[in-house]
Formats: C-alpha cells, structure tokens, sequence
C-alpha cells in the first residue's frame, strides 16, 4: 500500500513539475515589431528592422533569429538568406550585442535576458517572380518569407509590420491593419505574416463584392487590359468557386497582386491573396484573356485546396527545410482542373471550349514518355529535387503533377459519378474534406483522399488509384469518359500514315542551331544527337531550323541523312536512321446513342445537353 502511495506521489509531482514551464511560458509577454524601409529603391535593397519588447519574466541568455530557406505554395529550398547583408544586433540605446551566424539561416545573438533589443540587416531584393523579392524605383513585392525572421521558438507569437514607403507610394498586403496607425499591419502569427505577401508602389486598384466581402485586384504595371472587364470576369470567377465550395466565404477580404511585365508568368496562392504575373499586351485576344482567367482561378481555388484543406505536412510548416508529401497532384493538379470547370460554370468558356482543351490536355501527356517512368505520387514527393529544376532529360523521366493530375482528377471525378450513378461527384469530395478536415483542425492523407472519394463513389475505388495514382499505368480514358456518354477518338491523315521524325526540339540562337531536347525511343535519342549540340549541316548543306525541318519533311521513315555537328567545339558527323510519327488529333466525342444516365451525368457535369 505505501508503495502504491508513493508511487501516486511521484506521478503527481512529475506532472504538476510538467506543467510549470509552460505555465511560465504562457506567462511571458512579447512584442516583436518589423519595420521595413526603402530609402533607396535603386539599391534594391530593403531594410529591416526587429526591434523585441518583454514584460518581466524569465527570458533567455541567447536568441536564435531563423530566416525561412522556401516559400510555401512554391516546393523548392531556394536558400533567402543568400541574400541577406549588413546583420547587426544591439540593445535598446545602441550599445551593440555580440552575435554568431550558427547555419545557413539562424543567427545567434547574446540578448543577455534584456527585455529590450533589436536587429537590423538588409535584403537585396531584386529577382522578380511571385515567389522572389524585387524592389526598384517603380515599386517594391516582396514574400515575407523571403524578407523576416522568425524568432525560435516563438512562432505562434503575433508579429507587427509597419512599412516606410517613399513618398507617394502605397502598400496593399492582406494582413489587417492596425487602426489609426498608417502603413502598420498585425498577424495573427508568424504563419499568417508569411502567408501574405506586400505590394508597394503606384498601383491601380479595381475592387468588387461577393456576398457582401470586400475584393480587390492590385495592378502593378501599364497593359492593354479593360478595365471593367477584368473586374467583371475576376468577381464572376470568384463568386463561382465561392458556390461551388457551398456559399461559405472563409475570408474577411481578399487582394490579388497582379504584376503586368513583357516577361511576367504564374502564380502564388496565400490563405487570403494572392500573387499572379502575366504578360502586359495579352489581354487584347480571347486567348489571351482566357490565359488570364485561368491564373485566376487557379490561385484562387487554392483558397480551400491547399490553403484550408491541408494535405498531411502543409501546414503547420518547417520553414527550414523540405516538406514532403504525395498529394501534391491533388494540391495542384486537381485546382487546375477545377480552374477549368470554374470557367466553364462561370460562363466563360462553353462545353465544346472545355473538352476541346481537355483533348489538347490527353495529347500532350501521351506526347510526354516521363508519363511512364514517374507516378503522381512519385512526382508529388520529387517535386523539392526534380519539378522546378528540369533539364533536357525530365521530358523522359518525369511526368508533372500538375498535367497529369489535371487529367486524373477528371478521370477521379468521372468515375466518382459514374459509380455513384450521377448521385456525387469531386466537388462533393471537396466540400466534404473541408467540413471534415479544415473546420476540424485536421490535416488529411493519401488514405483520407482515397476513402472520402471512395465514399462519394458508394464503391471501391482501389485499382484507379493503384494504377493511375501510387503506379504508373497508361491512362484509360475511354472508360471514365464513358459514364458521360464520351469517347476519345484518336485520327490520324490516311496518306502517308507516316511522316519523318528525328526526336529533337531545336532551338535557333542567332546563327546557331542547338539541340534543347531529345526524346527517348527516337531517332536522335538512339543514334547519338545529344542535348547541347550544334547542328551546322545536314546532308553537307548549312542549316539553320527551318532548313533541317524542310530536308526531313521531303524524307520518309528509314531515311538516312548526315548531321555535321560540333559537340564541345569538336567537329562530329552522324548518320541517322530516320523514324516516323503520325500525325494525330485527339477529339472528345459522344459515344452513339447514349443512355439516359450518361446524358444525366454529362448534363450535371458541364452544364449542357449531350448532343
């Protein structure tokens, strides 16, 4: 008996001794305040400020300041502290404290337990992309990951940002404001701050309403856009994807920072904004336009596919090294294809418009032989090594989650519908992971996906996912697209069956004619043309890219031409064995005659009679 008490006891004190440091530590007060300057925007560099204010308490003899090495939305450790300069630590009347950098992105500093100290460095900001910082004489974008340290430890604090712009420039940011303090912002956390990228210049403004909640579009840059279009089609995208997740508006207002640039491409999702970039002068064709709303609602779909509906190691994040998951495909191949069927429910785009893309979308995949060598999930969980740092080989060896998983989540949704006989679909999926996961506070799995889509189904759906999804099976379009009453039909010209085909994508760069590309199982790739080569003859005749295409589209399959090449500056010559390819079209078509459910189904999923 007295050794059970005794050990009652010890249980007791190991648990109320437990619970004293986090007491302690509820019971500290900070406050972390970021000030960032621009005083000479033609240095492109932006200068930060920390300043640390403490109550009374027990604080620490050393803290670590850690600058985040990736950008969530954007799977890469691009390593932000490269550009980092001019650190300095010191104490509330300037005396400085002694500090040590530790790794490549923590810096240590002696704070001697001072409830009052700072530290100032600057950030060269001046590489443009929605993932980067750039700063110059016309305005400044920055990603706050790539620009504010976290204090260690303190991640879940709320951090304050107040900007000095020049005169005259404003600041647009989705972080709420600080009433009566200008240009003065305050996050909930270290991981709203950065999740919410900063905007400051001259820029156009457009804004709108859903459902009473404040939009705005924040427009970096001259184009050829119309204005009132743009608003128009913008809110009519918004609104649409807002009903398709059920009418709930998760925000309190929303900014898209559009930058307009001759060179200006993608986009970068963040919980309530987002940053896009697209070319000044497309707006004038409906191409272009199309272009344009597809960016959109892509970036914007990311409010619930990723931002809320978290997959198992998006969020809360390690911001100092790589995140892995396998869903990725769903994170950005299922939002591309919900970008589309946001057009299309939007009114912006017809059915024919949508399938006449979504056969475009199948050729080029079954034109890309990495689509047997890579799974989506492999893709997904490579994406940190091998998505954003292709070479001449990846059209090979990888496939891309996003064109791939646009297709899979359409198959996925297809044959959602088709088993459940028109009664659910993927968008079900969709609101059932938000209500389930995101209003719950839980991160999902690659089991979770595959259960919840197997319960909308009413069905297994394991060899689907066995074989399009963990494997690396050829797609079989025919048999989702039949549940909608479609075929995929495949043409080719019936004279001549084939044409003469080398394997290459070449490049002309001046006068020089370069291999970009070669690939696998073609005439270039099995008789020795190699990426990098300069191709100077054909057949003992200069060539430049038009010539060559010429001299092999007179050839057949199984003709032999001479390439005189320079590899490495020595002068080569090879003889190649010509292949063929044919010419092909893929066109998604009604089956004949179909059944009164394929109608039903295709009705309730684009919006229009099968005919």
């Amino acid at each position: 008996m007295k050794k059970q008490w005794l050990s009652m006891l010890g249980l007791i004190i190991t648990v109320i001794a437990s619970a004293l440091p986090a007491v302690a530590q509820s019971n500290r007060q900070q406050e972390i305040l970021f000030t960032v300057s621009m005083p000479k925007p033609q240095t492109h560099l932006l200068e930060v400020e920390i300043q640390v204010r403490r109550e009374m308490g027990n604080w620490p003899a050393e803290d670590v300041l850690v600058m985040p090495v990736w950008t969530p939305g954007s799977y890469l450790i691009r390593d932000y502290p490269r550009n980092v300069q001019d650190f300095a630590a010191t104490d509330r009347t300037g005396v400085s404290l002694e500090w040590e950098k530790i790794n490549k992105n923590s810096w240590k500093v002696k704070t001697n337990a001072l409830r009052e100290w700072r530290v100032t460095y600057r950030v060269y900001a001046n590489e443009f992309s929605v993932r980067t910082n750039e700063l110059n004489s016309d305005h400044a974008f920055w990603n706050n990951t790539a620009l504010l340290m976290y204090l260690k430890g303190f991640i879940d604090d709320s951090p304050t940002l107040r900007i000095l712009p020049p005169p005259s420039w404003k600041v647009a940011t989705a972080i709420p404001s600080v009433p009566g303090e200008a240009n003065t912002f305050r996050a909930e956390n270290f991981d709203v701050l950065y999740d919410s990228p900063v905007e400051v210049g001259n820029f156009v403004t457009l804004s709108f309403e859903v459902k009473g909640v404040a939009h705005r579009i924040v427009i970096d840059g001259a184009g050829n856009y119309d204005a009132e279009r743009m608003r128009h089609d913008v809110q009519k995208i918004v609104a649409t994807e807002i009903e398709l997740m059920g009418g709930e508006v998760p925000y309190n207002d929303y900014t898209f920072i559009l930058h307009l640039r001759s060179n200006a491409s993608g986009g970068l999702e963040h919980r309530n904004s987002c940053a896009l970039g697209f070319p000044r002068f497309n707006f004038q064709s409906e191409g272009g336009y199309r272009a344009f709303w597809s960016l959109v609602a892509h970036e914007f779909f990311h409010l619930w596919n990723v931002k809320r509906i978290r997959p198992d190691a998006l969020g809360p994040f390690n911001y100092s090294q790589e995140n892995y998951t396998k869903l990725l495909w769903v994170v950005e191949g299922i939002t591309e294809y919900y970008a589309r069927v946001s057009l299309l429910r939007a009114g912006l785009i017809s059915a024919k418009d949508f399938l006449t893309d979504t056969a475009k979308a199948f050729q080029s995949l079954q034109n890309t032989p990495g689509r047997l060598a890579m799974s989506l999930e492999e893709g997904s969980f490579d994406a940190w090594i091998k998505l954003y740092r292709p070479d001449e080989n990846s059209v090979n060896s990888q496939v891309s989650y996003y064109d791939k998983g646009l297709i899979v989540g359409l198959l996925l949704d297809l044959e959602i519908r088709k088993n459940s006989h028109g009664a659910k679909s993927l968008d079900d999926v969709m609101r059932y992971l938000y209500a389930e996961f995101y209003k719950k506070d839980r991160n999902y799995g690659p089991e979770d996906f595959q259960r919840v889509c197997e319960l909308m189904a009413g069905s297994s759906l394991q060899p689907f996912f066995v074989k399009y999804v963990h494997g690396r099976d050829e797609l079989d379009y025919n048999t989702s697209l039949a549940g909608a009453g479609l075929h995929l039909e495949v043409t080719g010209p019936t004279q001549p069956l084939e044409r003469a085909y080398l394997g290459a994508d070449l490049i002309q760069n001046a006068d020089r004619l370069i291999v970009r590309q070669i690939y696998a199982g073609t005439a270039a790739y099995e008789q020795g043309l190699s990426f990098g080569d300069q191709i100077i003859a054909v057949n003992n005749m200069r060539a430049n890219r038009e010539f060559l295409e010429a001299r092999i589209a007179e050839r057949k399959p199984g003709d032999v031409i001479t390439l005189t090449i320079f590899r490495f500056d020595d002068l080569r010559t090879l003889l190649v064995k010509l292949g063929g390819r044919s010419e092909v079209s893929f066109r998604i078509l009604p089956v004949k005659q179909p059944c009164t459910e394929q109608k039903r189904i295709y009705q309730s999923w684009l919006g229009a009679s099968l005919e």
